[in-house]
């Protein structure tokens, strides 16, 4: 049973803000497991935060499913209200949480879409619910997931293959069949990049990206897919670091009330949550104060701030911000409103709430659900969704002599490749081949005369998209393989360009295969496909 929310007089000015706040939190149980590079919290701090300043909401990108499941559990415990507990899992809970289950990036969807629209449509609501029942089984409670940007442009650094395609009306269709499949569970969904991250060039985690494109563009490509979703009840939408003259000469879209309040909540009617992409991304951190721009995203109409740089100073700053009457102090509340919304949509109850006044915040975590965690229907799931996307041509016809396995990959993913039992490297192999990997880090080997180099070669490039110093690297590689000709076949795992790349440059005669995924069932599946005859 539902009940009032609790009065704002309950909460002063602070604990109001407070619940307006996103932090990062590492999803390990202990403080020497926390990433530095996103400056974590000590339990201490975080505890405090939780407790003592109320902090509303927290995001989690670490750890496996296992310890989330008791990480979520520990922080709603300590919390003084019912947290939001978020995570990018546009791919599935096993994205991030090693254990549950990872599905291809979403752009496999639209390839299987192009040949059967029905079916890829399908594909998408499982994949949507598959991803709430897990989430929900270890306590994460907001899913920041679907990406609603239409992938207009191919070199987008940053959407690329998390888009669900190139086109508004594939987007459309397949997002809001997530969202709908995602709906049968208590979770909450995010449209996200509001109002359209496809058609840019430059990666907002790493400057601000201009989209210079009149409203009529705008209004055909980018706006359909958030209609879509708004129309489909979405909970939440998340806005983009991007800048828009068309909409706002002198303001980003995260700190434009042209784009936030106008835009999004007038003009398309969305009456749901708001939130900010990460605060500390260097699109906003470089160009504004931190608190001025936590500032300036509640005045555009945020209800939530996700990451800010320090979430007591930002607290303190949209207080001052309140005081002098530049923020309405019932527009906070307002925030507050729907923030107590979306906590009531996914929190469940322990006390009846006619007995106590405040039932909701005295409520009881969810029980752990491990056992609904990878089912084998879910994993099936994902595998046809990888079998239906993947691409091969040929096969590769095992000789009995020294041959080798070279992996070209960027040096982000490295560290994915600390283990020899990954298929990428097991399965050739498990076949006679000898491994060898190449980044950009190590100099990415020189094309020389050394006697491996004359082995016949299975080159894979593991890139997630096409950019210049990777490209530099593999397609050297490429051709050197093959003036040798010792090219014996090509895999790709992530990127569709750089594998259009490939079929451009290499004959017909030579095998090749191609994956939208780079975990290790893409690899096992792409691989044994490619491999067919000999396995």
């Amino acid at each position: 049973m539902k009940h009032l929310l609790p009065d704002f007089g309950d909460l002063s000015l602070e604990e109001q803000v407070a619940q307006l706040m996103i932090v990062r939190v590492s999803g390990h149980l202990f403080d020497h497991q926390a990433s530095a590079i996103h400056n974590e919290p000590s339990w201490s701090e975080l505890k405090s935060w939780l407790k003592d300043v109320a902090i509303g909401g927290v995001i989690v990108a670490t750890g496996s499913a296992g310890e989330i499941a008791l990480r979520t559990q520990e922080l709603q415990d300590v919390a003084k209200i019912p947290l939001l507990i978020a995570a990018d899992v546009e791919a599935g809970v096993g994205q991030r949480f090693a254990g549950a289950t990872c599905f291809p990036p979403t752009i496999a969807l639209g390839d299987i879409a192009q040949r059967d629209l029905s079916k890829a449509k399908h594909y998408a609501f499982l994949m949507g619910q598959y991803t709430a029942q897990e989430a929900e089984a270890i306590g994460l409670n907001w899913l920041l997931a679907p990406v609603m940007d239409v992938n207009s442009n191919p070199l987008n650094p940053i959407i690329n293959s998390r888009a669900f395609g190139a086109s508004p009306e594939v987007v459309c269709e397949l997002a809001i069949a997530f969202i709908k499949g995602a709906q049968q569970h208590a979770v909450l969904t995010t449209a996200k990049h509001f109002p359209g991250h496809g058609d840019t060039s430059v990666d907002s985690h790493l400057a601000l990206p201009v989209l210079n494109q009149d409203r009529a563009r705008l209004d055909s490509v980018e706006l359909p897919p958030f209609k879509a979703a708004i129309a489909a009840s979405v909970d939440s939408v998340m806005t983009g670091h991007l800048h828009i003259p068309v909409l706002d000469k002198l303001y980003p879209a995260t700190l434009s009330d042209r784009v936030v309040t106008k835009l999004l909540r007038q003009e398309l009617g969305f009456e749901g949550l708001i939130v900010t992409d990460a605060l500390v991304m260097k699109a906003i951190a470089d160009h504004y104060d931190p608190n001025e721009a936590a500032v300036l995203a509640v005045e555009a109409g945020a209800d939530m701030l996700m990451m800010p740089a320090d979430p007591i100073d930002t607290i303190q700053a949209i207080c001052d911000a309140v005081e002098e009457g530049r923020i309405p102090a019932d527009q906070i509340q307002s925030s507050v409103e729907r923030v107590w919304r979306a906590k009531e949509r996914v929190t469940t109850f322990g006390v009846d709430p006619e007995m106590h006044q405040h039932a909701w915040e005295q409520q009881m975590p969810s029980p752990i659900q491990l056992d609904a965690i990878a089912q084998p229907e879910v994993r099936q799931t994902a595998k046809a969704i990888l079998s239906e996307s993947n691409q091969c041509r040929g096969s590769i016809e095992l000789i009995d002599q020294p041959k080798r396995n070279l992996i070209v990959l960027s040096s982000r993913w490295n560290e994915h490749f600390a283990s020899r039992e990954i298929p990428c490297l097991a399965f050739p192999q498990s076949l006679g081949y000898q491994n060898q990997i190449l980044d950009l880090d190590s100099g990415g080997g020189e094309c020389s005369s050394r006697e491996e180099d004359d082995w016949p070669t299975l080159l894979q490039i593991v890139v997630q998209q096409t950019s210049g110093q990777i490209d530099i690297l593999w397609k050297s590689w490429l051709n050197f393989l093959l003036e040798r000709e010792t090219l014996q076949g090509v895999v790709v795992l992530g990127s569709p360009v750089v594998f259009q790349h490939c079929l451009e440059l290499i004959p017909e005669t030579i095998p090749c295969g191609f994956s939208y995924g780079q975990f290790p069932e893409a690899q096992a599946t792409v691989l044994t496909s490619l491999f067919d005859d000999v396995v």
